[in-house]
């Protein structure tokens, strides 16, 4: 049976759909790139906020559409795990939802001739098991992996859903994600992503006590695996002992996201959120002070229920002043089932996009005034992309080529240094006459010029 998925979400979304191709195959099945090819056609959803239901929901009319008579419409993930019965109601068109715990399951099923759909209303979400070891099937050519380090959540903000879709916080064992980390690396994997909804509290349920900092260095001790770089790290979970692990461990990037979502006291009160304004600049201060080139990514919700005038000056005063490197910012949705649903204080939707925009373009110059820093220094760069191969259009014949030819050659590439994670940080793009470059390797890049959030330079030999 051929298989089509098709995935819409974070990263802990793409793990998944790992996890599911890889089951799928174990059973026979072959996985397709082409809606057109497959049998059955399976969609794992993001549920998170309103513009990601959307476009999960918008992608679901689509492969309904695309399905024929013959296909079956398989539905997973957040957006079917938090509203599987209405999904069901109005969608007929799907023949199965299942949640962010079914995938497991789903390969049985889909090999299965029995009707599950009315079976499976009463099942989903129902498995929360500790987090175990599962193979993936990797991308061709992949040279960068996401670990997922842990599932569902402690914290009960009270604009997030996902404790609710996701279930109570559950830790891998160190061994498996050692395991899996060398299981990566033998695919290819040289930047290894450590994920979990909160990564600061890994291994408190397993072992009674955090354990991030002593996996960090099991995970350095991978053969292959060159970069370790750690995102969803809460404020109040950097400890000294974490701080340390990054500083002493050459593998593990001098970066670290750590999701804020605002500094104004009386907001982070109402989000319910465990950190104050003084906590956060007190852990900004301390990573700076012991890991002198420490970059910060963080994401910033505005519009909550309730802010200021007053909020929002201090948050962009913090912006101004703080020069956070990465930073993102998103509008309030309003997400049923969530606190602040039916908190008083609302504000409207044009407001709060507004109020994300002014963020942005304070925080566009602080990236300019970083990356301009940036200029006639070195960096190591991991390509990502080829963008353009000078020599495929002039030279023909390599082996018989003049070596001053090849010297004049100018060729283009697209990567990222230590301090930009793939696909939402900053990309350089740099030039080399250098024919042997690919996706993947790791070179030293002289910055030479900066656009608002990205660099350009030239590869050195040193």
């Amino acid at each position: 049976m051929k298989v089509f998925i098709d995935t819409y979400g974070c990263a802990k979304n793409e793990y998944d759909s790992q996890v599911l191709a890889a089951n799928l195959i174990d059973k026979g099945c072959s996985i397709v790139d082409d809606t057109r090819d497959a049998d059955v056609l399976v969609l794992n959803t993001c549920g998170f906020i309103e513009d990601a239901k959307k476009e999960s929901i918008d992608r679901i009319f689509e492969l309904i559409g695309e399905r024929g008579n013959n296909k079956k419409l398989i539905v997973t993930g957040c957006l079917s795990e938090r509203y599987h019965k209405e999904l069901a109601e109005e969608m007929p068109e799907v023949d199965m939802f299942f949640g962010v715990n079914d995938y497991d399951r789903i390969p049985d099923i889909i090999l299965s001739d029995a009707d599950q759909k009315d079976a499976d209303a009463d099942k989903v979400g129902c498995v929360l098991d500790p987090l175990p070891y599962r193979r993936r099937m990797y991308d061709e050519d992949a040279f960068f992996g996401y670990l997922k380090i842990a599932e569902g959540c402690y914290n009960a903000c009270s604009f997030c859903a996902i404790p609710g879709i996701r279930g109570k916080f559950r830790s891998k064992k160190i061994e498996d994600c050692v395991h899996e980390a060398e299981d990566m690396a033998a695919n290819g994997v040289k930047e290894l992503i450590l994920i979990a909804q909160d990564t600061s509290q890994y291994g408190r349920d397993l072992y009674g006590e955090v354990r991030l900092p002593e996996l960090l260095h099991r995970l350095c001790k991978v053969e292959g695996i060159e970069w370790i770089r750690l995102m969803y790290v809460y404020d109040n979970g950097i400890t000294d002992e974490l701080i340390d692990a990054i500083a002493s461990e050459p593998k593990v990037c001098n970066y670290i996201d750590m999701p804020i979502q605002h500094i104004s006291d009386h907001v982070l009160d109402r989000m319910r959120r465990r950190s104050s304004g003084d906590s956060i600049k007190a852990v900004i201060a301390k990573l700076r002070e012991r890991i002198p080139d420490v970059h910060i990514r963080t994401t910033l919700l505005v519009g909550f229920p309730g802010e200021t005038g007053s909020d929002m000056d201090e948050l962009i005063d913090f912006i101004d002043n703080y020069d956070i490197d990465r930073l993102g910012a998103f509008a309030f949705s309003e997400e049923e089932g969530t606190p602040s649903f039916d908190m008083d204080g609302k504000i409207p939707e044009e407001e709060r996009r507004a109020r994300r925009d002014i963020v942005m373009e304070h925080q566009l110059a602080v990236s300019e005034k970083l990356n301009e820093r940036k200029i006639g220094k070195v960096y190591e760069v991991i390509v990502d992309e080829i963008l353009e191969i000078d020599a495929n259009d002039v030279v023909e014949d390599f082996d018989n080529v003049d070596e001053s030819v090849l010297e004049n050659l100018v060729n283009t590439y697209s990567g990222r240094t230590r301090y930009d994670a793939p696909e939402i940080d900053c990309a350089v793009t740099f030039t080399s006459n250098r024919m042997d470059i690919m996706p993947g390797d790791i070179v030293k890049v002289l910055i030479t010029d900066t656009y608002e959030y990205d660099l350009e330079g030239t590869e050195v030999n040193e």
